[in-house]
């Protein structure tokens, strides 16, 4: 369990998602000691070297080293960036069967190392690998959260606030379902401060639902549009997980768009899908149940069945 005076961080996977995480979290101060562990001891021990070069030009006095699994023992958060890299025109989904047996190699020796934190997960498919997390640790899944939607939420605001002329910070509209194609923007709950947007549009004509749609199409393609641009997308994501180990270490109870499992929330059960959350110190606090309109909760019940249907074919249980 996280302690208030306690900020370890032992990242898994020293690729270019994990060490966009430590660069942000080195200049963010958001942890006092980071272990890097990867597949390649000698490229984490570099990075480690690379990140403590930069110390002196930061307001951190963070630890940072190259460690193994048993350095997990005292870690308050396990994240895992670990993983085969998505390619160009590959769905997140495709990448299951390769990543899982990462993972298989991986959660093993970090819950034999006595870990009783949090896991934050990162690897795609980020909800399926984050149940497959939830299943090999056996931990209560309320520890166990991935990075979501939390990224493509922030892409909608940033969109949003770039259309409706308005600092995105005050653009409040959500990502909701499975971070990849079957995603969505539930419509019904964007607002732009308490204005709800579909009432601005009818009141003001000053937007168009077609727009809107173009809007979140234009998020759920992102990834893909980064990936044929520069071959992976790293710094989003690296950011949107310190924002998530910020809000656990400061005991935040801020709502964000993880991946968590539902249990009776939205009709579902058993699945991790990427929801509003308040999360603190202990993980996942309390999913949040959005008043959606009934082909909305068409949209995130079909979402959560390509989820259940794909993590079914891996037989894990």
């Amino acid at each position: 369990m996280v302690t208030s005076d306690s900020r370890k961080v032992v990242l898994i996977g020293a690729g270019m998602v994990g060490m966009s995480y430590a660069y942000a979290l080195l200049n963010q101060n958001a942890c006092d000691e980071l272990v890097l562990i990867d597949l390649d001891k000698e490229r984490a021990a570099g990075e480690a070297m690379d990140l403590n070069h930069g110390l002196a030009f930061s307001a951190s006095s963070m630890r940072i080293y190259a460690g193994e699994y048993a350095d997990c023992a005292g870690a308050d958060i396990v994240v895992i960036c670990a993983g085969v890299a998505q390619k160009p025109g590959e769905s997140r989904l495709d990448l299951l069967q390769r990543n899982t047996a990462v993972f298989r190699s991986i959660i093993g020796p970090v819950t034999e190392s006595g870990f009783n934190g949090i896991f934050l997960v990162a690897t795609n498919p980020v909800d399926i690998m984050t149940r497959i997390t939830c299943t090999l640790s056996g931990f209560n899944p309320r520890r166990v959260l991935g990075s979501g939607t939390a990224l493509d939420t922030a892409r909608l605001r940033y969109l949003l606030g770039d259309y409706f002329s308005v600092d995105p910070r005050n653009m409040h509209a959500y990502v909701v379902g499975e971070h990849g194609d079957s995603e969505f923007v539930p419509w019904s709950q964007a607002m732009m401060a308490t204005k709800p947007i579909l009432t601005l549009c009818e009141e003001t004509g000053s937007c168009r639902y077609g727009d809107l749609e173009n809007i979140a199409s234009e998020v759920r393609g992102a990834a893909q549009k980064i990936i044929k641009a520069k071959r992976a997308t790293y710094y989003g994501i690296g950011m949107a997980l310190v924002r998530i180990t910020k809000a656990v270490f400061g005991n935040e109870n801020s709502v964000l768009t993880v991946s968590a499992m539902l249990r009776g929330e939205y009709g579902e059960n058993g699945v991790y899908v990427g929801v509003p959350c308040i999360v603190n110190r202990q993980g996942i606090r309390k999913v949040l149940t959005l008043s959606l309109t009934d082909e909305e909760a068409q949209r995130f019940h079909a979402s959560c069945q390509t989820l259940q249907d794909s993590y079914a074919e891996l037989k894990l249980e």
